[in-house]
């Protein structure tokens, strides 16, 4: 049943689909797809053994496609991985009906992933909704949500949950349309803002070191040094420096840093 079902939406989906026949040979998604229905089946019955052929199936079909999906990963119905080549689906991801994705997309864990054991069967991985879109070279990471009727651009970032209806580009992904209609509010260019606290603060530990110089200088008064203090440029820039840090991080967050 199923394996009709997402021959006959590939025929529906792409252009390029010309015959059940051209479907089943040459689309490397379904093949995908397909394979990991039964391998999810043997991952479900949670016995040691039947886990490790579950892998090692899964495993063969990267081998075979090009595309990676762990075995534990849940699929809706109709999923059409487009191309493929590169596409890895996590452990705990969860994808829902008639959801494209295209090559080169990670559905990914964040920082949990670095806590090995510990994060073991917690949810970290995120969820697509219905009818959601993932252009290629995009990554999703994290345990958030994407919703129904969403679509993220090619070469997006997206760490926080996404709304139905919504159309996501840039690194880190930001909401563009909102159930259709453009989001007028002015986006802070993070990058910009980043630079900008970075140079701030070089400037200022710069004024801090000549000061420190010219207080350790026999002949400087105490008049030069008064003046040396009040002439920092930056004693304004930086006075809500512990918070404008945060630019930083989230730039640096952002580029997967």
């Amino acid at each position: 049943m199923y394996l009709k079902e997402d021959i006959d939406n590939i025929l529906k989906t792409d252009p390029a689909a010309r015959s059940s026949l051209e479907v089943m040979l040459c689309y490397p998604g379904l093949h995908a797809v397909s394979i990991h229905r039964f391998s999810h089946k043997l991952w479900q019955s949670k016995v040691g053994f039947l886990r490790l052929w579950a892998r090692l199936i899964s495993h063969c079909s990267r081998l075979f496609t090009g595309i990676e999906i762990h075995p534990g990963a849940t699929l809706g119905r109709r999923v059409f991985i487009d191309h493929g080549m590169g596409v890895v689906v996590g452990e705990t991801a969860i994808v829902g009906n008639d959801v494209v994705i295209y090559h080169g997309v990670t559905l990914g864990a964040a920082a949990q992933a670095r806590e090995g054991e510990k994060a073991r069967d917690v949810k970290r991985h995120p969820t697509l909704g219905d009818s959601v879109v993932v252009g290629a070279g995009a990554q999703i990471i994290g345990d958030i949500k994407v919703g129904d009727n969403c679509r993220v651009a090619s070469g997006s970032i997206v760490l926080k949950n996404v709304p139905d209806n919504c159309v996501v580009a840039g690194i880190p992904g930001r909401i563009v349309y909102k159930e259709g209609q453009k989001v007028k509010e002015e986006v802070p260019d993070i990058e910009a803002e980043a630079i900008k606290v970075l140079k701030n603060h070089i400037l200022k530990l710069e004024s801090e070191v000549a000061l420190l110089i010219s207080q350790s200088q026999p002949q400087t008064t105490s008049s030069q040094i008064a003046m040396a203090q009040e002439s920092s440029p930056l004693d304004d820039a930086v006075t809500s420096q512990d918070n404008s840090m945060e630019a930083v991080d989230a730039f640096l967050w952002g580029a997967g840093i």
